[in-house]
């Protein structure tokens, strides 16, 4: 047996370990599918922070999606109530800990997901490029992947260094029937059922930012060229960053920022005729859901190759980016910048499978 790929005839049971966020979920989904290819039989579960179950929850190869309540914890132990949260995680152990997992895949590599990993008890604990000290906590770390522009890359260099089937390995998010009617419903209240372009503008980050002025300016000629009005998606915290871009739009853009729950949202962009956003989680929903997308990157590139035709990457290397999390240009920005309207107009323009 190769030291890394399980045989198959041990392999009943599976935990995968990805806390956050909500792109980095969807990136690693193509793992579901390409483990129950590989093992029709076993149960698969997943680990996630509970803010994001809602991403997993109906995926139909998931047996489980266990919800883990890191924030809360982490609030509750600054507030001292400490025996509370060691109650809570004492639980979740056993939880883990009945469902006798085989194998677990630590996605994360952190200390945090490296110690549900080992609560787990696996007898099998593999982490990919694992630091903060979790690779102790592993019976076997695989180094980070090499460099690559292809979307999810790490997670399919993981995929073949454990022999899995990895045909068709291609992020999935699904939703249930509450969400799609949900969405239905908001989609009549706001007259965009006979087609939208969802914009996806908001992240956690100020210079993964597009400039503000310039999605009204895109959602005005976007009406004006293809017919469409523009609704504007994000969390509770983008609503009134949203409410100031729709009222600059007019007629031209709807604020569904904060109005929808993850679920809700992956429904929207599922009725959209297209897609466009920066470098944030629903942005990389357009392409897990099979939307043309066009997507705005500058401080991060977490990919340029989106393996689909219909997806597409603007991107414009300075040397000082991707920066991340260090821009240097004392808050200009300038690689967003970079990015005009007619270049995303005319990007749009040749996404294949738009329709107006």
């Amino acid at each position: 047996m190769n030291e890394v790929t399980p045989q198959a005839g041990r392999v009943a049971s599976i935990l995968i370990v990805r806390l956050s966020a909500i792109g980095d979920v969807l990136f690693a989904t193509p793992l579901i599918a390409a483990l129950r290819r590989t093992y029709p039989q076993a149960r698969i579960a997943w680990l996630v922070q509970s803010e994001y179950r809602e991403l997993l929850a109906a995926h139909p190869d998931l047996d489980l999606v266990i919800p883990c309540p890191i924030r809360r914890w982490r609030r509750d132990w600054r507030r001292g109530q400490l025996r509370q949260v060691l109650r809570e995680i004492g639980a979740l152990r056993r939880l883990l800990r009945r469902q006798r997992f085989d194998l677990a895949l630590d996605l994360q590599g952190l200390l945090k997901s490296g110690a549900l990993t080992w609560l787990s008890g696996a007898r099998r604990r593999i982490g990919l490029g694992s630091r903060e000290g979790s690779g102790l906590l592993m019976t076997r770390v695989l180094a980070p992947r090499p460099e690559s522009a292809r979307i999810g890359s790490e997670y399919l260099f993981l995929a073949a260094a454990l022999g899995l089937d990895v045909d068709d390995f291609g992020m999935a998010m699904h939703y249930g029937s509450d969400a799609a009617a949900a969405a239905g419903r908001m989609l009549d209240a706001h007259g965009l059922g006979d087609g939208f372009i969802a914009a996806c503008p908001f992240t956690t980050r100020p210079q993964k930012h597009w400039l503000a002025e310039r999605w009204a300016g895109l959602a005005v000629r976007v009406r004006d060229e293809h017919g469409l009005p523009v609704a504007l998606l994000g969390g509770p915290a983008d609503r009134a960053a949203g409410e100031k871009m729709a009222t600059a739009a007019g007629t031209a853009a709807v604020n569904l920022a904060g109005s929808t729950s993850l679920s809700q949202a992956a429904a929207l962009i599922a009725r959209s005729r297209a897609v466009v956003g920066v470098d944030t989680g629903l942005s990389h929903m357009g392409i897990a859901l099979r939307r043309p997308t066009l997507l705005l990157f500058g401080a991060t590139c977490p990919y340029t190759d989106t393996t689909r035709a219909d997806a597409r990457v603007l991107y414009h290397a300075r040397a000082c980016a991707p920066c991340r999390r260090r821009p240097t240009c004392d808050g200009r920005f300038d690689c967003m910048r970079d990015i005009g309207t007619e270049e995303v107009l005319a990007a749009l323009r040749q996404l294949p499978g738009l329709r107006t």
